[in-house]
């Protein structure tokens, strides 16, 4: 076969387009969280002046060493100690002018996390904000965090993941809660219950409740099998 005369080398390609190899590359981490019916994303104050004064994601720019989910995982464990976290990779972000010291593009990841097992680094910085309150964030991590809620959103009636946010074993109505503090909605009781039977997700423990002030409601948990990539 004769060869091919219009190929080119990899470094011939990098001479002739510098500028396209002088963008920098970043990750960020959308950190979800569940404390007293109430969805609630990490964030750690922004060490730019630029933003002086906002709240950021967990983020970083991406070594010349490593992958994304490298990363992504570095990161995590550099900021909050967390090393066993599932991350999602949500979307790519690559506005030019959304970073003030140049070309970035930005891989938004997003995890869910329990509030009450889950011990954090101890960082004066890292703080739990209400979802539903935040306004302004540092850089366009607004964006990224409305588009990780929104593809959690559809993720949730799809995929066991929400058992995350969840104990080991719990009742319908404290599973019901955290679908409603993720969608932002009220869900009729009956409808709910039956699109959750329908998954067959759960296992029923033949247990209840106790020492709560409602009505003792039965106790359940997702079966092993499905949790082990979620």
């Amino acid at each position: 076969m004769a060869p091919n005369i219009n190929l080119k080398t990899a470094e011939l390609e990098k001479i002739s387009h510098l500028e396209y190899f002088k963008i920098a590359v970043s990750v960020d981490c959308v950190i979800f969280g569940y404390q007293d019916k109430q969805l609630k994303v990490l964030f750690i104050k922004s060490d730019l002046e630029e933003f002086s004064g906002l709240n950021s994601l967990l983020g970083d720019l991406v070594r010349p060493d490593e992958d994304l989910d490298e990363a992504c995982y570095r990161i995590l464990k550099e900021r909050t100690g967390l090393d066993d976290v599932y991350l999602q990779q949500v979307h790519t972000f690559g506005r030019t002018n959304r970073h003030p010291s140049g070309r970035v593009v930005t891989t938004a990841y997003y995890a869910l996390i329990n509030y009450h097992n889950r011990q954090l680094k101890k960082d004066n910085e890292l703080h739990w904000h209400l979802v539903k309150n935040i306004r302004k964030l540092a850089f366009d991590h607004k964006d990224i965090l409305d588009e990780s809620l929104k593809h959690l959103r559809s993720e949730i009636m799809e995929q066991p993941i929400v058992h995350n946010l969840l104990p080991e074993k719990f009742s319908l109505r404290e599973l019901q809660e955290v679908y409603e503090a993720i969608l932002g909605t009220e869900l009729d009781r009956r409808n709910f219950r039956k699109k959750i039977a329908l998954k067959d997700w759960l296992r029923d423990l033949n247990e209840m409740e106790d020492n709560v002030s409602h009505r003792p409601g039965k106790l359940y948990k997702f079966c092993p099998e499905l949790l082990k990539i979620n």
